[in-house]
């Protein structure tokens, strides 16, 4: 469960930056989170929740903005949405590294990162 892992270094950095900062609250961390990332966001705030308890950050909130995959195929010229891989046992489809139009493999564009995007204070 790498959603632990990175919520502790959202965590960890809010932490930095309210020691930097010293705002008298933090309202909200939003964080932008590629598909191809694999990080449930239940998951991710479950744990962003649990982590932040008994610290300065406890009632803040953790927004998750979803940023889609995009690929491309130096093979075929194919561009766009990757494709994906579903299973019935599976709870959602599965991105994959695989072009849509030729089945080689593709070199990700966008969707890989999880990244802060802005972290809301009240002064």
């Amino acid at each position: 469960m790498h959603e632990f892992s990175i919520a502790c270094s959202i965590v960890d950095n809010v932490l930095a930056f309210c020691r930097e900062q010293a705002p008298a609250q933090v309202l909200a961390v939003r964080v932008a989170i590629g598909e191809l990332a694999c990080v449930e966001a239940d998951q991710l705030s479950f744990c962003y929740q649990s982590i932040t308890k008994n610290t300065e950050i406890e009632n803040s909130e953790l927004e998750i903005e979803r940023v889609d995959a995009s690929v491309a195929c130096s093979h075929c010229g194919y561009r766009g949405k990757p494709k994906y891989w579903e299973d019935a046992l599976l709870y959602a489809a599965v991105p994959t590294l695989q072009c849509p139009q030729c089945s080689r493999q593709v070199e990700a564009r966008e969707g890989e990162d999880c990244a802060i995007k802005t972290i809301r204070i009240a002064k």
